[in-house]
């Protein structure tokens, strides 16, 4: 039985990097307004998809030239990316609208970081996690993630943060190529620019290059090596942690598909038990002492038999709908109980829930075309061994779709109406663009050949000595499959 809300106190959901198209926010829209309680949120305009939902109370806009500060070079630039006085002004006028405090949901990293900051000043108006107001930009820095991992034994790529362009090159045959680049703060790169928060380099030269960047970009550059990608390889995890490191939910999970299909976000998603994910989520909970929400992205390094954090991201993953268990209860719905005093009853998960963001499942299907089905169709035929048998919710318990779409839902379909209009018209043509590029690249394999044995996970149950054995021990292959590249 779910546990009661306090609808008395209302929800304000905060997005600074504006995506018309961000199927998180309408499932934390959908998920709270479901409850019973009500919904504001930061939208782009009246009339995109995430407005129309009927469970969102009122829509507010930040002002037409953003709350972005000033960018400045090097570490002298804002460290959240925006201006505090501003955002602070926007947020007291939607508080005003309100009417009455209302608990604060950040729903990307640059919001978490600001809101964090503005905590104290905001205090009064909105509830939110008690926490160092620096924690959120110090776990999103990816420079300062490799040191925590190094302090926790937590396995992460080979990591170098080059002081000079020299150092870039030396790095680059150091870690060898393909690898990665990154921006340490990624939240900070110039809107509508060319920079990208990760890259693959290829040769040294533009490993050269991409430092001569720094300035522009706002943070320092990080060059880690590839850990490739392949079959049972990418998994998240999505957590809700209270005082002393309690998780009131959440749970491990496997990306079926992702789009773009080589590095992209979730576009199927699995949710299965994994006690080594889950154990190094739990490690870095307890030695920051986190509270709140927390998206977790790793990879299974075939070579080392590891489970490798890629990313820590501060607030709620776009798919944390997937983590909805029997009760109803996910990670927003046990945030705002915590935060109105309320105690979340214990989880009850469901393993084998499949998540499905429609309108990247498609691209990502049609680039596997012919080696693979459509993505409901091939998700179903993997469900009974992906989850240990048919779930039973047993006598007297409502029990959640085995299957949750980010857009359509039968209560609320003018968001997926909207998304489809919109994303045929403004981002289709890109996308198909990008499609036909992938499908008419020389050398495509008609057949997707499977990663080696070993890169799997914990299975149904996971193995007796899993849960004792080190992070960085290897592991035996499971029967799990995944794909592609996590990002944050």
């Amino acid at each position: 039985m779910s546990p009661p809300f306090d609808t008395e106190v209302p929800v304000l959901l905060l997005r600074l990097d504006r995506n018309p198209f961000h199927h998180g926010t309408l499932g934390a829209i959908r998920s709270l307004g479901r409850a019973g309680v009500e919904v504001h949120a930061v939208v782009e305009s009246p009339h995109c998809p995430i407005g129309r939902s009927r469970y969102l109370r009122q829509g507010h806009q930040l002002p037409a030239d953003g709350v972005r500060g000033a960018h400045r070079t090097g570490e002298t630039v804002d460290a959240g990316g925006a201006s505090d006085d501003r955002l602070e002004r926007t947020l007291r006028q939607i508080s005003d609208r309100i009417g009455r405090p209302a608990v604060l949901i950040p729903m990307d990293d640059m919001g978490a970081i600001a809101a964090a900051r503005l905590a104290g000043r905001l205090a009064g108006r909105f509830l939110l996690p008690e926490q160092p107001p620096e924690l959120p930009q110090r776990v999103a820095d990816k420079g300062r993630l490799a040191a925590m991992c190094a302090e926790l034994d937590i396995p992460h790529p080979p990591t170098v943060s080059p002081r000079s362009a020299g150092e870039a090159v030396a790095a680059a045959r150091e870690l060898g190529l393909p690898l990665i680049a990154k921006w340490s703060r990624p939240w900070l790169l110039p809107q509508g620019g060319t920079l990208r928060s990760t890259t693959v380099v290829t040769t040294e030269d533009q490993a050269r290059a991409l430092y001569r960047r720094s300035g522009e970009a706002g943070s320092r550059l990080l060059l880690q090596r590839l850990v490739p990608g392949g079959r049972d390889t990418d998994w998240f995890f999505h957590g809700c942690f209270t005082g002393g490191a309690v998780r009131l939910a959440g749970g491990a999970g496997r990306k079926e598909r992702s789009w773009p299909v080589d590095a992209g976000l979730t576009a199927v998603g699995r949710w299965l038990p994994n006690p080594e994910v889950e154990r190094a989520a739990r490690l870095l909970a307890e030695h920051l002492d986190y509270r709140g929400i927390l998206d977790l992205d790793f990879r299974f390094d075939t070579a080392t038999g590891t489970y490798r954090l890629l990313d820590f991201n501060p607030r709620p993953g776009a798919q944390f709908r997937l983590f909805t268990d029997r009760s109803g209860l996910d990670v927003v719905r046990a945030l705002h109980l915590d935060l109105t005093g309320r105690t979340a009853a214990p989880a009850d998960p469901v393993p084998g829930r499949l998540f499905v963001a429609e309108n990247y499942a498609l691209l990502s299907s049609l680039a596997a075309l012919p080696s693979e089905g459509l993505p409901l169709t091939s998700a179903r035929r993997g469900r009974r061994t992906a989850a240990g048998g048919e779930e039973d919710a047993g006598e007297g318990r409502s029990r959640p779709r085995e299957t949750e779409t980010a857009w359509f839902a039968a209560d609320d379909p003018a968001p997926f109406l909207a998304m489809t209009a919109s994303w045929l018209g403004q981002g289709g043509r890109k996308t198909a663009v990008r499609l036909g590029r992938r499908l008419l690249r020389p050398g495509r394999p008609a057949v997707r050949v499977p990663a080696p044995e070993g890169a799997g996970g914990s299975g149904r149950s996971g193995r007796a000595d899993a849960a004792g054995a080190p992070l960085g021990a290897p592991r035996a292959p499971a029967d799990l499959r995944t794909t592609e590249h996590p990002t944050a």
